[in-house]
């Protein structure tokens, strides 16, 4: 006779490998380091300030004056 299995534990064990496959795939997808967020933040920080130093002051293109 053969080897009595409990079906709800390899149910959960095969769902268990399905969602690290896909854990996985997503590190590799959208995985940054902490270092990579902050510099990219402060590009971005740096960009917008460079941006706000060039702007012309005057009435906005909808202003009713």
């Amino acid at each position: 006779m053969g080897d009595v299995i409990n079906l709800n534990k390899v149910r959960k064990a095969r769902a268990r490998s399905e969602r690290e496959k896909e854990a996985g795939a997503n590190r590799i997808r959208f995985g940054r380091t902490k270092a990579e967020k902050t510099r990219d933040r402060q590009e971005r920080g740096r960009a917008d300030r460079d941006l706000d130093g060039s702007r012309l002051d005057g009435p906005k293109p909808d202003d009713p004056r």
